[in-house]
C-alpha cells in the first residue's frame, strides 16, 4: 500500500492494471475503454470521484498510449487522492460551455469501436453514442476478468475486513438483547462497526423472530422478544474500500428442538459448501454442495437465493456462486458462502463467511463461531 496514503495502493498495482486493462481491449478488437466513476475506476486508479451530470471519464487506449482523464476543471481536486499524477496520466480539464463527448472522441482515432463500464449513466453514455455513431458496447466481460481474481493487496484487505467484521460479530451480547427494538440494535452495530475500522456501515440487517424469514429485511419497530432467533448481516468497506459482509444467527435463550435441529443442518450445508471450494470445480458445483444437504434433510424449498456472490470493490460482484454458473474457479478468486433457511410467519437463518480460494482449498476471511449462537 501506498506509505502516504492508505486509500489507495501503491502506484505500480494501478500501473499493472491499466496495462492489462489496455491488453483486454486490444484482445476484444476494440480500441478503448472508457470508464466512469465507480468501483471500476476505484479499481484502475485509486480514485474516489463521483459520478455527476458533468462527465469523468477515463480514457484507456487500447494501442498501449498514455490514459487520459477527462474531466471537469471544478473536479479536479477528486484526483489528488488517486495515483492519476504518479502514473503520468493525461489530465484534459473543461468548463461549463465546453462539450466533453466530444472532448473524449478526440482523444480517440475517428471510428473508434470504445467499450463502457456498466455503471456508466444513461446521461453520459447516450451523447458518447452520438459522438461515435454507434451504441459502444459494455465493458462488462472484460472488466469482470481484470477484477475476478484478486491480487495479494486484495486478499490482503480482505482479510483486514474480514477481521474487523468479526470484532462487531463478537461485540452482539452488548448490542442484542429482549426487550429492545431492531433498530435500537442496529444503530449501535453502525456504530461498532466504523469503531472496528469500517469506513461506513454500508448495510445492517437485524432479522428478528418472523422477519428473519425475509433474507433482505433491514430493521423495523419490532420489539425483540425472548426465545427469537434472530439473523445479522452486516457490512461495509475498510480501507482501501474493500468490503466485508457476513452472517451470524443469534437465539436469544433456549432454542427449541425443531430450531435447533434445522440449524444444525443449515451448519452442515455450509460446512459442506466450504469444503467443496478448490481450483478448478465450477461455482455451481459450491452452489450444489450447499444444497444437496439442505435437500436431503427436507429443507430444499427454504433455501430461496443463491449460495454466495463475489465480493472486493463492491459488495456484489462476479463470480456469483448459483445454479447455471459453470465459471470454473481459479486461485484468487473471493466470494461469500451463505446458505439460508427461512420459514414465513416463523424464523430464519443464515450463516455466511467470505472465503478466497487458495492453490489447494480456500481460506475464510471469518473466523467466528458458526453455531446458533445464545445470548441471554
Amino acid at each position: 500500500m501506498s506509505s502516504h496514503d492508505e486509500s489507495r495502493f501503491a502506484t505500480g498495482v494501478y500501473e499493472a492494471r491499466l496495462e492489462r486493462a489496455a491488453e483486454l481491449t486490444r484482445n476484444a478488437h476494440l480500441d478503448a475503454l472508457l470508464i466512469t466513476p465507480g468501483p471500476d475506476l476505484r479499481f484502475l486508479l485509486g480514485s474516489r470521484a463521483q459520478s455527476f451530470e458533468r462527465l469523468t471519464c477515463l480514457v484507456i487506449p487500447a494501442s498501449g498510449e498514455t490514459p487520459s482523464v477527462v474531466i471537469p476543471k471544478l473536479e479536479l481536486a477528486s484526483l489528488k487522492g488517486s495515483a492519476a499524477g504518479e502514473l503520468g496520466l493525461r489530465v484534459v480539464d473543461w468548463v461549463d460551455g465546453v462539450d466533453p463527448y466530444r472532448i473524449v472522441k478526440s482523444v480517440l482515432n475517428a471510428g473508434a469501436r470504445v467499450a463502457v463500464t456498466d455503471v456508466m449513466p444513461a446521461l453520459h453514455l447516450l451523447p458518447l453514442a452520438e459522438q461515435f455513431g454507434s451504441l459502444p458496447v459494455s465493458a462488462t466481460p472484460l472488466l469482470r476478468e481484470l477484477r475476478m481474481v484478486k491480487d495479494a493487496s486484495e486478499i490482503e484487505a480482505l482479510r483486514r475486513a474480514g477481521a474487523a467484521i468479526d470484532r462487531v460479530h463478537a461485540r452482539m451480547g452488548e448490542f442484542l438483547r429482549a426487550g429492545r427494538t431492531e433498530a435500537e440494535v442496529g444503530v449501535d452495530i453502525a456504530a461498532a462497526l466504523v469503531e472496528e475500522s469500517h469506513t461506513e456501515a454500508d448495510f445492517v440487517i437485524v432479522g428478528s423472530g418472523p422477519h428473519g424469514a425475509d433474507p433482505h429485511h433491514l430493521v423495523s419497530d419490532r420489539v425483540i422478544e425472548d426465545g427469537d432467533v434472530v439473523v445479522i448481516d452486516i457490512g461495509g468497506p475498510v480501507e482501501p474500500g474493500y468490503f466485508s459482509d457476513s452472517t451470524r444467527t443469534y437465539v436469544l435463550g433456549e432454542p427449541d428442538e425443531e430450531v435447533a435441529a434445522r440449524f444444525a443442518e443449515l451448519e452442515r450445508a455450509q460446512a459442506a459448501a466450504v469444503a467443496a471450494v478448490r481450483p478448478g470445480v465450477t461455482a455451481e458445483s459450491i452452489d450444489a454442495a450447499a444444497r444437496d444437504v439442505l435437500a436431503a434433510a427436507g429443507l430444499a424449498d427454504y433455501f430461496v437465493h443463491r449460495t454466495g456472490h463475489g465480493i472486493g470493490l463492491s459488495v456484489h460482484e462476479d463470480p456469483y456462486i448459483v445454479a447455471g454458473n459453470d465459471l470454473v474457479l481459479q486461485a484468487g478468486m473471493a466470494f461469500s458462502i451463505e446458505p439460508g433457511i427461512y420459514f414465513p410467519g416463523s424464523w430464519g437463518a443464515r450463516i455466511e463467511d467470505i472465503v478466497v480460494v487458495t492453490d489447494d482449498g480456500c481460506e475464510s476471511m471469518n473466523t467466528r463461531p458458526h453455531g446458533l449462537t445464545r445470548l441471554p
